[in-house]
């Protein structure tokens, strides 16, 4: 096997779905003796002490993005960042960069095209609202005119998506996101329970992911005070930080919900807390593929969520879970009713859901497949950056 040299670049440190991919294909590469680096524009979170311990890679902040400053104020920070990116790829001497956003796709991959690194792998992990249409333009064109050579999208959806919005459908390729399993029957269930205080008859209804508006865990919220009219058992946990932490304590308090709707915080042991779970709800608005949804699925528990682009590809109704309308609180509390009433559906359904990831959504499944497609960029698969713009992606 040929061994490369990988460079892997993200916009944020943060804790999320696209960040959790970075590292873990990171150290899934490096496992298999090709040399890594991670690289990210900023430190959203104050992550990148920690991670340097953490991982056993070379993680650069590119400090590119001054998060008090924002808009035109930033430029000269980001101009600073690309230049310390370009002596990143000069130096490094890199056969492959993949990409994880859609600012480190048109930023770093078009350095990238001009640092000569020969195989340039974007991605498009779900759905972007909001982005604008100039940028979304720059996007495609970049794509279709090779300088990103291949966009890979987490998801069925995610691809229609981005054909939608102009790309050539040659230029895509569905990768679906994945995780190194694990296995949570060594962590002791009930201690964790105590710790977050739930009663031992009580069924404990977990979401994880950022506190801000595309996740909808205000829907949950608003279902649990459908649900603890009915069911005083069902307590709902929503792990993760974020700006609407005060809105959706407040909403809570405004429902008398204090004791049935606990906000958790951010868990750097997730599967302690999905140990001490009996369902993992997903309330979003949109999603790509989702890997909370994955690691809750991993630890054998039953899904509750809303159809939203790739879940529906994952989670079949009634054999992994439960699919719900988007924005339906009332759909969502009467999922939640039917799973509390049916403790051994709920353990059926857990355990195919964590034989669906298992057989179709493992880390070594997904790298594989991303290493081929470094590979074929490397092959002499390389798109005219002029002219028609036809070639192979």
């Amino acid at each position: 096997m040929s061994s490369y040299s990988i460079i892997l670049l993200g916009t944020q440190m943060a804790v999320g779905g696209a960040q959790k991919l970075l590292l873990e294909q990171a150290l899934w590469f490096r496992s298999r003796g090709h040399k890594v680096i991670a690289v990210f524009f900023y430190d959203r979170d104050n992550l990148h002490e920690k991670w340097k311990k953490t991982y056993p890679f070379e993680i650069y902040n590119l400090e590119a993005f001054d998060k008090k400053a924002g808009g035109l104020r930033s430029l000269p920070r980001l101009l600073n960042g690309l230049l310390k990116l370009w002596r990143i790829f000069k130096q490094g001497k890199f056969d492959a960069i993949i990409t994880f956003t859609h600012d480190s796709n048109v930023l770093g991959l078009s350095l990238a095209w001009l640092a000569g690194i020969r195989s340039r792998v974007g991605t498009h992990l779900g759905e972007i609202r909001g982005m604008s249409k100039w940028r979304d333009n720059v996007h495609t064109f970049l794509v279709n005119r090779g300088v990103i050579q291949k966009l890979v999208a987490s998801s069925a959806r995610t691809r229609s998506n981005a054909i939608e919005v102009g790309i050539e459908p040659q230029r895509i390729t569905t990768i679906y996101n994945a995780i190194m399993p694990f296995d949570v029957s060594h962590i002791d269930r009930e201690t964790v329970r105590k710790r977050i205080a739930l009663k031992k008859d009580d069924v404990f209804f977990v979401a994880v992911g950022r506190l801000v508006y595309e996740k909808g865990h205000e829907f949950l919220v608003e279902a649990m005070s459908i649900v603890a009219k009915e069911e005083p058992h069902a307590i709902a946990g929503i792990c993760g930080a974020g700006p609407l932490h005060d809105q959706l304590q407040t909403q809570i308090e405004r429902l008398g919900l204090q004791d049935k709707v606990k906000l958790l915080g951010q868990w750097d042991e997730i599967s302690e807390l999905l140990a001490a779970s009996d369902v993992f709800v997903l309330p979003s608005r949109w999603e790509g593929l989702p890997m909370a949804l994955l690691e809750g699925m991993m630890a054998g528990l039953p899904v509750i969520a809303a159809r939203v682009e790739g879940v529906e590809e994952v989670v079949q109704p009634g054999e992994h879970g439960l699919l719900v309308p988007l924005e339906s609180p009332v759909e969502l509390a009467q999922a939640i009713l039917q799973l509390l009433r049916s403790p051994a559906y709920r353990q059926r359904l857990g355990r195919a859901a964590k034989e669906r990831v298992l057989s179709s959504y493992t880390t070594d499944r997904m790298c594989e497949a991303y290493l081929q497609v470094i590979e074929q960029g490397l092959s002499g698969e390389k798109a005219q950056i002029a002219g028609s713009g036809k070639g192979q992606g």
